[in-house]
Parts: structure tokens; C-alpha cells; sequence
């Protein structure tokens, strides 16, 4: 009898032994499955930002040993700008890249996760703190989820403002001579702003801008930056360049992910993503300053554009008129409201800071700049 318990003990042993020396095999082979998805872009595969993509894609692939495979799609593959955000929510795609406020028809509490309004007093750097550290992220899971019920992960990827004022056939010295143009801006609270300036601005998308001012249907426009203003050609249309706008100060791209596929991932891919997208927008604030800077200089070297700087009454009307604009939002959405209130408080929180911090960086670059010279 004891004879008989030791050899099933032994047994016991042996296929525990088995199980426990086979766990670490079977973990690794589910660990090594490969995850793959396509990333539907709304922007162009010349633009600096879908090269900025591609280099999130590599990365993701790198740090995961091979486990996640990004494709990138260039605008309109799969489906076109402002339907990203219903087709990765529907499963369609598994991820898109778009700016959030391509859907402010479907709620006007959008734009403010891209470009929050210049009134709240909000930078680009003070604009990301405000999503990561001033309850932001937060809000938008609120929006996207509870208030729109999209299915889908959203993560803040490349800060590429502010956007330029833009392109001039002709110098301008005050808002009263900017009124006598037919102004390419975006649509929505910028486009409305502008209207309410005096300033007859027209909703052109960013491939008609050229035919548009060829045909003279427009005499000025906004695009998004000097790197791809150039891929445009702005520059063989107009010479006149203003770089300071108010219209998109933040101006901020995204991706956006199926939320099942998003649960689907093991934790450690999950996390990737997450490290990545946040490398992502330091990879756009180091092009941002180096592609625009080489880009400005082509202009100025190459082309024969004038940068000229935007005249100083333009701020005062642009603020005044905004505030007016957004007022009329909140009053008409309350989730509006509520975003824009935590906006305009972070903004005042971080100004006795922030403000003497831009005033030493604007005083150091002049002076540098001065004693260069």
C-alpha cells in the first residue's frame, strides 16, 4: 500500500513538475502573437506629420520585438478625413490619425481637444500639461464615451501649432486692411472668429487652396506650417508670409483606436503605445522647430518670400471677437462649457509661471539673436 501511494505521489510530482516546466513555454508562445492594425491618416504621405507616423509605426514594432505591425494609410485610403472617427469606432479600421476638430458637427466640445481657443490663455506646451495634468484626458474619455458612445481609445500624438496667419498676395498693416481679403481658414470657431473680425473667411480643404487662389477664389490663406506649407507650394503662389496666428495656437493630431482591439492588447503592448504616442509629440516639437526653421530659410533664400509680422491690433480683435464666438458654444453645450471652464481656470493657475518663463525665452532669443548680429 505505501508502496502503491509513493509511486502516484512520485507520478503527482512528475506531471506537476511537467505542467509547471511547460507554463513558461505556453506564456511565451502567447506573448509572441502579432498584433496588427492600420493607421487611416487624413493627412497627405508628403506631409511631415505622416513621416512622424511612420516613425511611431517603427517604433512600436522596435520596442515590442516585432509583436505590433503598424501599417499607415495615406489620406482617403480606406475612408476619408472626417469619417475616421465612425469607422474605427464601427471597426472599419483599427486606428486613425485626425484632428478632433474635424467632428465638431457632431459636438462642438471636440475642437477644444485640438484647438483650444486662444481666450483661454492656453500655449501649446500648457495645452498637453492641461490634458495629462490638469484633468483633460478625463474629460475627453467623458466625451467620447459617455456623452458620443464611440468605442475607442484616443492619445494625443503631435502638437504641430500654432498654426501661420498664412500667406498674403500683399503686405497688410492692421485687421482694417486685412478685411479687404478672401481668406482661406479653417471652419468652425477660427472660420467664425474671422467673420466676426470683418474678414470674409472661406472653408477651402488643404488640396484646393492652390487651385482655389490660382482661379482667384482666394487672395490669402492659413495652412499649417512652413515644412508643409512648402509641400504645397504655397510659396509659388503668394510672397507674403505671416507666421503669428491665433486661430489654431494649438493645434494638436491624434489617434484614435478601435476599443475592442484596444482590450484585446496584453498590458505590456498596451503600454508601448502609450510610451510611444508621448515620444511621438517629442519627435513633433524637435521637426516642428528643425523642418520648419529649414524650411522658413528656403523660403527666404530660395523663393523670395518676405516673413513679415503680424500686426499688433490683430491680437486684440482675435481674442475679443473669439470669446464672443465661444461664449455663444458654451451657452448652447453644456459639456462645452465644462471643458472650456477647466481650460480657462488651468490657463490662469499656470500664468504667473508660464508667462515670466515665455518672457525669459522671448528676451533670450532676441538678445542672442542681437548680439549674433
Amino acid at each position: 500500500m505505501i508502496r502503491i501511494f509513493k509511486a502516484r505521489f512520485a507520478g503527482i510530482l512528475c506531471l506537476s513538475a511537467g505542467l509547471l516546466m511547460g507554463t513558461p513555454a505556453m506564456t511565451q508562445a502567447a506573448d509572441q502573437k502579432v498584433y496588427k492594425f492600420s493607421i487611416q491618416t487624413a493627412v497627405p504621405n508628403a506631409s511631415l506629420y505622416f513621416k512622424l507616423l511612420e516613425q511611431f509605426s517603427k517604433q512600436v514594432d522596435l520596442m515590442s520585438g516585432g509583436r505590433l505591425k503598424v501599417e499607415v494609410l495615406a489620406a482617403g485610403a480606406v475612408v476619408g478625413p472626417f469619417e475616421i472617427l465612425d469607422a474605427v469606432s464601427n471597426d472599419v479600421v483599427k486606428a486613425g490619425y485626425v484632428w478632433p476638430n474635424y467632428f465638431s458637427g457632431k459636438n462642438s466640445a471636440f475642437v477644444l481637444f485640438s484647438n483650444a481657443p486662444a481666450s483661454t490663455g492656453l500655449d501649446q506646451t500648457s495645452m498637453v500639461a492641461w490634458y495629462y495634468k490638469g484633468g483633460g484626458e478625463q474629460l475627453y474619455k467623458e466625451l467620447l464615451e459617455d456623452v458620443m458612445h464611440y468605442n475607442v481609445k484616443a492619445f494625443l500624438m503631435q502638437p504641430m501649432g500654432p498654426d501661420p496667419l498664412g500667406w498674403f498676395k500683399k503686405p497688410i498693416k492692421d485687421v482694417e486692411e486685412f478685411k479687404s481679403f478672401k481668406y482661406r481658414s479653417p471652419p468652425g470657431i477660427p472660420g467664425e472668429t474671422y467673420q466676426a473680425m470683418g474678414i470674409s473667411a472661406v472653408g477651402v480643404p488643404g488640396g484646393d487652396i492652390v487651385p482655389s487662389a490660382q482661379r482667384g477664389v482666394i487672395d490669402a490663406a492659413e495652412w499649417i506650417g512652413p515644412a508643409d506649407d512648402r509641400n504645397l507650394g504655397l510659396q509659388k503662389i503668394w510672397k507674403y508670409y505671416y507666421l503669428q496666428g491665433l486661430h489654431q495656437q494649438t493645434d494638436i493630431g491624434q489617434i484614435f483606436i478601435n476599443g475592442d482591439f484596444w482590450k484585446s492588447l496584453p498590458d505590456d503592448l498596451k503600454e508601448i503605445i502609450r510610451i510611444a504616442a508621448k515620444a511621438n509629440i517629442a519627435d513633433t516639437l524637435d521637426a516642428n522647430v528643425y523642418d520648419n526653421s529649414v524650411a522658413l530659410h528656403e523660403f527666404m533664400d530660395k523663393e523670395g518670400v518676405k516673413v513679415l509680422d503680424t500686426p499688433p491690433d490683430y491680437y486684440t480683435r482675435f481674442i475679443e471677437e473669439e470669446r464672443k464666438v465661444t461664449a455663444k458654444y458654451a451657452a448652447a453645450n453644456p459639456f462645452f462649457k465644462k471643458v472650456l471652464d477647466s481650460q480657462s481656470d488651468f490657463a490662469k493657475m499656470v500664468f504667473p509661471y508660464r508667462s515670466r518663463i515665455l518672457t525669459l525665452y522671448d528676451n533670450m532669443v532676441k538678445t542672442a539673436n542681437e548680439q549674433r548680429q
